[in-house]
């Protein structure tokens, strides 16, 4: 009898458990279909453990101080026993190609999400808003002692007997040390910004780890949670902190304690995933392999996943409505349509994108020549047709809005409105001295009012610009627009001047929303402090790409930091928005949808606007 058949043979007396059978599945070097068979034998000698009570957890976005008692902790489905492996190859298609796979260093949704399979942070949020533990043993609460009362420190437990890819065990000093990497400033980790208000992470014993803040905090689950709360292995990353942090291998080959590990990746073109035989649910996941493809448009992505099946799943389906209900009626998958926390907007720029100083341009003291004047930035906000581009190119996945924070709903402002009024502009142009020229574009002091206009490469988009073409040049405001690649306007590259974060044009036009149901993630995207201004000094690793200070604004944000009433913390992101609303930093267009396509035997997707769409991939499973 060959070892193999010892080995089946002990799975039908049920002598062994699926953990074991894993184990000396793996070491054999057995197939995943292989695996897969014996645990599905081993299923049917064990009985499928039950699941224990939830331990109640605070509402995110609440203060310690105001959590509800007896809150539900949200869990995962469970994805059906004994199916490891058996569905194959699942095919996903971002029409955003990743160019690196550690969420720290990433820039852009395509970056964390493709990061998201193999890498895990110590909790998620699912589409309601709950926070689910993923490498934490449970969610921090008031009533489990895992949040302190005055807001100043949370300690989480984790998962016992959780492992790397590579085998090596998964502990606190993980945790610490990913704090650690992410805050040294030469790191230049894009995900700072959620670990700056941490005075330090102390791993109390190897499954236990402390977070103590620097002063009361009530964004505790800012840090290790969604997809900037990545942990890291420190036997890996430790000689990669700092400066050498871009050189580290795995920033294109990450080990992580998903359920899949990196096979292969070619940067802008495709990441091939194969099962992570180290996961620690036996059952799951239930494919063996993923193919994630980069490139292309969202049209013909939306094309492959509804139309013609030729993926499972197509992402961020930025698709004219009346394409994506002709795609429909006439296709084999099917059109998901997530609630979203996402507005698309158009950012203005307060510095001169054409002036250069020490070798940059856009730099920060070096004022826009009119957009630095806010009659300029009204008449622009009065020129943009928000409900012809929701209503003609979104459809059900957009309506227009006024306001920059659409969720959650209790930070949303009931105080701003919308208006399209091209005379109005017309008159704020004129009573800012810019005037008609004899070639009927507007000018002073022989400056000729001519901007850039910059988004990337969607035809929802280029229509979008379109639409704010005409009427800006209705009244004399000449824009050329320009359309970039979105791996390349959303790269991290310091040298690349078409990122967005470089801003070296007047204005530009993206999607973003909050990844935190206490949304000062978000918020921080206007904090004036220079350590966040993206610029040459940091890389152009800042969070406020349009180079906005308001001492007004700057209050309130350090104030939403701390403050733990629950009112007040609603009255805090209120103004905050309205003021960036009434300075027309920003001009918002579409409170969007989430959109994918996939395929209709697509099961346990559970997808949520707050997070990546692969949060939970160890449980999406094919039927039929």
């Amino acid at each position: 009898m060959d070892r193999f058949e010892e080995l089946q043979q002990a799975v039908l007396s049920g002598s062994l458990s699926r953990r074991d059978v894993l184990k000396r599945a793996a070491a054999l070097g057995l197939s995943a279909p292989a695996i897969a068979a014996l645990l599905a034998a081993c299923a049917r000698e064990e009985a499928t453990p039950t699941q224990a009570p939830a331990a109640a957890t605070p509402a995110p976005g609440a203060s310690p101080a105001a959590t509800p008692t007896g809150a539900a902790e949200a869990t995962p489905t469970e994805a059906a026993a004994g199916q490891r492996g058996q569905g194959g190859l699942l095919r996903l298609l971002w029409w955003q190609a990743p160019t690196i796979l550690n969420g720290h260093l990433a820039q852009g949704t395509k970056d964390f999400d493709a990061s998201r399979p193999v890498l895990e942070p110590l909790a998620d949020i699912d589409k309601d808003g709950n926070l689910v533990p993923i490498l934490a043993e449970e969610i921090p609460s008031l009533e489990n002692g895992g949040l302190a009362e005055d807001g100043s420190s949370v300690t989480w437990k984790l998962k016992q007997g959780v492992v790397w890819s590579d085998g090596t065990p998964f502990t606190a000093k993980d945790v610490v040390f990913t704090w650690q990497y992410v805050v040294d400033e030469g790191t230049t980790a894009t995900t700072a910004g959620n670990y700056l208000n941490i005075q330090s992470v102390e791993a109390v014993d190897d499954y236990t780890v402390k977070v103590t803040f620097k002063e009361p905090t009530a964004a505790w689950m800012g840090a290790f949670v969604g997809p900037y709360g990545y942990i890291v292995p420190e036997h890996v990353l430790k000689d990669y902190v700092g400066e050498q942090a871009r050189n580290a291998p795995f920033n294109l080959n990450p080990i992580g304690t998903g359920p899949f590990k990196v096979r292969e990746f070619r940067p802008g073109d495709v990441v091939i995933y194969e099962m992570n035989e180290n996961y620690r649910e036996p059952d799951k996941p239930f494919f063996s392999e993923v193919e994630l493809k980069g490139g292309g448009d969202a049209t013909s992505a939306a094309r492959a996943a509804i139309q013609t099946g030729e993926v499972d799943f197509a992402w961020n389906l930025q698709v004219e409505a009346q394409v994506l209900k002709q795609l429909e009626e006439t296709g084999v998958g099917q059109l998901g349509i997530t609630p979203g926390v996402n507005v698309e907007r158009i950012l203005v720029n307060m510095t001169d994108p054409r002036t250069e100083v020490d070798g940059e341009r856009s730099k920060l003291g070096v004022p826009h020549p009119w957009q630095s004047d806010l009659k300029v930035r009204q008449a622009y906000a009065l020129l943009c047709r928000r409900d012809q581009i929701a209503d003609q190119l979104y459809g059900p996945a957009g309506k227009a809005t006024s306001n920059i924070l659409v969720a959650p709903e209790r930070f949303v402002s009931p105080n701003t409105k919308w208006e399209f009024n091209p005379d109005r502009a017309a008159q704020l142009l004129d009573e800012a001295g810019w005037t008609l020229g004899p070639d009927g574009v507007r000018q002073k002091d022989g400056v000729q009012m001519s901007i850039v206009y910059s988004t990337t490469i969607n035809p929802v988009r280029q229509k979008t610009q379109e639409i704010v073409k005409a009427e800006f040049e209705k009244v004399g405001i000449k824009v050329e627009l320009k359309s970039v690649e979105a791996s390349v306007f959303f790269s991290s590259d310091a040298g690349n001047p078409d990122t967005a974060a470089h801003f070296y044009v007047d204005i530009e036009m993206f999607t973003n929303g909050p990844t935190l149901t206490y949304p000062i993630d978000y918020m921080i995207s206007w904090w004036g402090d220079e350590s966040n201004i993206a610029q040459k000094a940091n890389n152009w690793g800042g969070s406020n790409y349009e180079r906005w200070q308001n001492e007004e604004y700057d209050q309130l944000f350090e104030q939403a930091r701390t403050e733990l009433d629950p009112d007040k913390q609603v009255e805090l992101f209120v103004r905050m928005n309205d003021l960036v609303i009434e300075n027309v930093v920003v001009i918002p267009l579409v409170h969007r949808n989430d959109v994918q396509g996939y395929a209709k035997n697509l099961e346990g997707l559970e997808l949520s606007g707050w997070t990546s769409n692969l949060w939970n991939i160890a449980n999406w499973r094919r039927t039929g």
